[in-house]
């Protein structure tokens, strides 16, 4: 290495902190077979490698073999002569360090060499498909070492929707943000054969930020590097929220992990660090008079339903939901998709129809609502439980948001609630009370038709005692 090649790779050294070079030295020697030599001390290189199957070893566990091909060429990418000659087949310190740094430490421009030989090994432009495979085993990767590393703070693949469907489903929402040179936004089979050249992939990474969250949990998690300092993670911290609610309770939750991801974080930053179960109807049974008496008065919540066709959507609610005959809300309130496809449609300005909620009046419509108008929502609940309707002609005036069920007018299969953010003061120090202890008349009727045994679904959720 002459002079210039040593700055520069003191110049990527300089990034991190001695703690962080330290740790950065423990992974290399540990891929490499290395104990540590005194040569990688004074900012020198060890002349030490590592090869494709030694990382694969190192990484059999935390990531899919897949991945561990890509970081791999990501690695041999980095150029040290300056000559653009073959690369060769040995990953030196240098190349792991600089890896390291443009991917954790650089802005897009710094990335997005790295990232093209991660799409394809071969030079030029990139198929869209060639994105789309590298998109959906990064997104992939992301849910296995989370869940390998047990980071999925109370969710796991068990009580969540299979991930894999998820996994497409993101990879495809992410993929919708990619340009052409002339701003065209290609679709379908007409994106999977476009091409796209290193100035395209360089505006979709800089636009879509998640790419760059998911390569950092990727080699963080993966290579278990710079994790042990929370400071330098704080983009990751609240990739996903702490779940609770849903332990031992034998519930599969409508949300798949990849759609966890994506919609917190849509929500406001404050909110992203905790959900928590408060209403499912397969839990608490198929009553809008229990949906209304578990989610009155709890702070923001996600409401999230399935249609009897399959169909998964709903909608964020920035606001307490209160029961009266206004609108309520404000603009941080938007809809959702979960499937079919993946989505998240945020307000227009046209309105301020954030959300409704309604029970037992004569003269207004009796329901749960968000978006549209009366008897137009573009996601209506109806209080006459299991009706709805997605209505959007062709779009919902709130939130442009297009029909959320299979039909205009749906019948309700599943519904579940999720309070995010720490629940607001009034409602903790009231304490947990069932409904049944505030309403005695409810109590007395239910004993009276001897049901006081079987009452127990209609209570609170027990807060579990999940690790956050």
């Amino acid at each position: 290495m002459g002079n210039a090649d040593s700055n520069a790779y003191r110049n990527h050294l300089s990034r991190f902190l001695p703690e962080e070079q330290s740790d950065i030295d423990g992974v290399f020697d540990a891929i490499s077979g290395s104990s540590g030599s005194s040569a990688a001390k004074n900012g020198k290189a060890t002349k030490k490698t590592v090869t494709l199957g030694a990382l694969q070893a190192y990484m059999r566990e935390p990531l899919p073999e897949q991945m561990t091909v890509r970081l791999y060429n990501g690695m041999k990418s980095i150029d040290l002569t300056g000559k653009s000659s073959e690369p060769s087949e040995q990953i030196a310190k240098e190349q792991f360090v600089i890896f390291m740094s443009n991917l954790l430490k650089g802005n897009a421009d710094e990335k997005i060499t790295i990232i093209m030989r991660m799409i394809s090994t071969t030079e030029g432009p990139v198929k869209g498909k060639q994105i789309q495979e590298f998109t959906e085993d990064l997104i992939m990767s992301v849910v296995h070492v989370l869940n390998y590393r047990k980071e999925l703070k109370g969710w796991n693949l068990e009580n969540t929707r299979d991930s894999a469907g998820g996994v497409k489903a993101l990879a495809s929402q992410l993929l919708s943000e990619l340009k052409l040179a002339d701003g065209a936004t290609p679709v379908g089979p007409q994106l999977m054969e476009m091409n796209f050249d290193q100035s395209a992939i360089e505006d979709w990474v800089y636009r879509v930020p998640h790419i760059s969250t998911f390569l950092s949990v990727v080699i963080r998690q993966g290579l278990h590097v710079l994790h042990s300092l929370p400071d330098q993670t704080k983009e990751i911290v609240n990739l996903v929220p702490g779940c609770k609610g849903i332990k031992g309770r034998g519930l599969v939750s409508l949300f798949d992990i990849p759609s966890i991801i994506y919609i917190n974080s849509h929500l406001p930053a404050e909110l992203q660090h905790k959900w928590r179960l408060l209403f499912s109807s397969r839990l608490h049974g198929e009553s809008f008079s229990q949906l209304c008496g578990h989610i009155v008065n709890k702070g923001p919540c996600i409401v999230i339903l399935r249609d009897l066709d399959g169909y998964i959507f709903g909608g964020f609610a920035s606001h307490s939901w209160e029961v009266k005959p206004q609108f309520q809300g404000d603009n941080r309130c938007f809809l959702f998709s979960v499937f079919p496809s993946l989505a998240v449609y945020t307000y227009t300005g046209y309105n301020d129809h954030y959300m409704y909620l309604n029970h037992n009046q004569q003269t207004m419509p009796n329901g749960l609502g968000m978006g549209g108008q009366h008897d137009y929502f573009g996601l209506w609940v109806d209080s006459d439980y299991g009706k709805g309707h997605s209505k959007a002609k062709p779009r919902c005036t709130t939130y442009n948001s297009p029909q959320l069920s299979a039909k205009e007018n749906f019948t309700l299969d599943a519904l579940e609630v999720w309070a995010v953010g720490d629940l607001p003061e009034s409602t903790e120090t009231k304490g947990k009370k069932s409904i049944l202890d505030v309403d005695p008349e409810a109590q007395a009727l239910l004993e009276m038709v001897g049901k006081s045994r079987q009452s127990e679904g209609l209570r609170e959720p027990i807060e579990d005692d999940e690790d956050n």
